[in-house]
């Protein structure tokens, strides 16, 4: 993560996924109606990866149509990638990735073979990565954002008390106005989640396939629910991972980030406790979670330079995506229980933050509409700060998306309507797509889709869980469409993860 003059918090704001009839046919009749581009593929540069980039991987640019319903003018750039299977006789179509976030994809087939994508997938499909429109190495856009508005990230701050609602709505406000007014102004209302997905169309097209298969993670399920729902008979294997809600992106599921801490954060508590000689911050569970009150209230009244008690809690959320990064976490809490500046994270990201920030309020903002009310706010952070008290006045506090412009269409209605190709793979206590999400798109999906559970917790499942049983069904599912009949469960096998 990148290292600025607020380290701390600009390194999280990094971290931290029936059709309806007029836009099945915008998605459809558009891809039609003009003739599919060309991939110009290269040599990917190292400067899209932190990870190394796989041997044969190439990266190229398409040009898509800004807006879908004028499918000859203007166009947009598009980033993709492509690790070729090196089988030719195992070979039996392309695997579209995206990483969630929304985030750039383009360096994310990397990222697969990284966390170990087994080798039989990887001969099986060419492995397709995206930068989804307006951010990375697409035509990017721009929020004008300052290292303060970058700093606050997409998570919204702890709210206290109704005035730091006030506050924050008058902040999210000027955002609001500065990527309305920016100089990328004219793509804000053609940056969104189902124009993505007919970009990903496009890139089906582009490379001579009839269909795709799809793994996605984070927000990356609902681009994916997005897209089969517009391209039902361009799917061919869909796999979904670590689902959001079927809404996506919108302020219920904001408010669901409370609840993914209240799921996750006893991982962290027991981990903390077990380790008690070396951190020094309870023997037990419950002793580990009074700590987290008593720090977070510290800082709330007396703040460090580089911490405050915001930024506390949010660092909690984002270092509870998986277990590895438990250590990191607890010493953060040491350091800040000894009154001390707390270690700041390796600075390992590609990503411009500025861009990577002002692409998800664009696409997220034109996905749905938010209340309009600063009182409706107010009332819901007093409510979740009850419900959810480690994270819950966060969750439900204001985004820019209040002060949007009303979306250019109706949001994408994920049903059960076309063939039952759908896979959902889910950890039980996921802090930032919680259970509670993925079971709501699974019974939007219907008889399309089943779903593997994971007893353990963190954000993301495969390739890189230790959890054979989950990783097996995904893999299964991909070689051979083998998908389960009925949903089922994968009993704990490495913990913490």
């Amino acid at each position: 993560m990148r290292r600025t003059a607020i380290p701390l918090t600009v390194a999280v704001a990094s971290l931290a996924a029936a059709l309806v009839p007029a836009v099945s046919q915008v998605g459809a009749a558009a891809s039609q109606a003009a003739p599919a581009g060309s991939i110009q593929w290269d040599k990917c540069p190292p400067e899209i990866s932190p990870v190394p980039i796989p041997a044969g991987m190439q990266c190229g640019t398409l040009k898509v149509p800004l807006d879908y319903r004028k499918p000859d003018g203007r166009t947009i750039d598009i980033a993709v990638s492509r690790l070729p299977s090196t089988k030719p006789d195992k070979r039996r179509g392309v695997l579209l990735t995206n990483p969630g976030g929304p985030s750039p994809g383009q360096n994310y087939p990397a990222f697969l073979v990284a966390m170990g994508l087994p080798q039989s997938v990887r001969d099986a499909y060419d492995v397709i990565g995206m930068d989804p429109r307006g951010m990375g190495r697409s035509t990017p856009v721009t929020c004008d954002l300052t290292v303060q508005q970058q700093a606050a990230g997409n998570v919204p701050p702890y709210a206290r008390n109704a005035a730091d609602v006030t506050k924050r709505a008058a902040e999210v406000k000027q955002i609001a106005k500065q990527c309305t007014t920016s100089k990328t102004a004219w793509m804000l209302p053609h940056t969104s989640t189902a124009n993505t997905a007919r970009d990903l169309d496009r890139v089906r097209a582009a490379l001579g396939e009839s269909k795709i298969s799809y793994a996605g993670a984070s927000w990356g399920t609902h681009l994916g629910a997005v897209y089969t729902t517009l391209f039902p008979e361009r799917s061919d294997r869909i796999v979904l991972d670590s689902n959001v809600g079927p809404d996506g992106w919108d302020y219920a599921n904001d408010r669901l980030f409370s609840r993914g801490l209240e799921d996750r954060f006893p991982d962290f508590a027991k981990y903390a406790a077990a380790n008690h000689r070396e951190y020094g911050l309870g023997r037990t569970p419950a002793q580990v979670t009074a700590k987290y009150f008593e720090l977070a209230g510290r800082l709330d009244k007396k703040p460090l330079k580089t911490i405050d008690g915001s930024t506390f809690r949010l660092l909690n959320f984002v270092f509870l995506y998986g277990g590895q990064q438990f250590p990191m976490l607890a010493g953060i809490w040491r350091a800040v229980n000894a009154n001390q500046e707390p270690p700041v994270p390796e600075d390992t990201t590609t990503q411009n933050v500025e861009n990577l920030v002002s692409a998800r309020y664009y696409t997220i903002c034109n996905d749905s509409r938010w209340p309009r009310s600063v009182q409706t706010y107010q009332r819901n952070v007093a409510v979740d700060r009850i419900r959810y008290p480690l994270f819950g006045a966060a969750g439900a506090n204001v985004q820019p998306c209040a002060y949007w412009p009303d979306p250019t269409e109706p949001p994408v209605r994920i049903t059960d309507r076309g063939p039952a190709n759908v896979l959902l793979v889910q950890n039980l206590r996921d802090p930032a797509t919680p259970l509670v999400g993925a079971q709501k798109l699974l019974r939007a999906f219907g008889n399309r889709a089943t779903m593997v559970t994971a007893d353990q917790g963190g954000h993301g499942v495969y390739p890189g869980s230790k959890n054979q049983c989950a990783k097996h069904a995904v893999t299964s599912f991909l070689l051979t469409g083998d998908r389960p009949d009925r949903s089922y469960h994968c009993s704990a096998e490495a913990e913490p993860r």
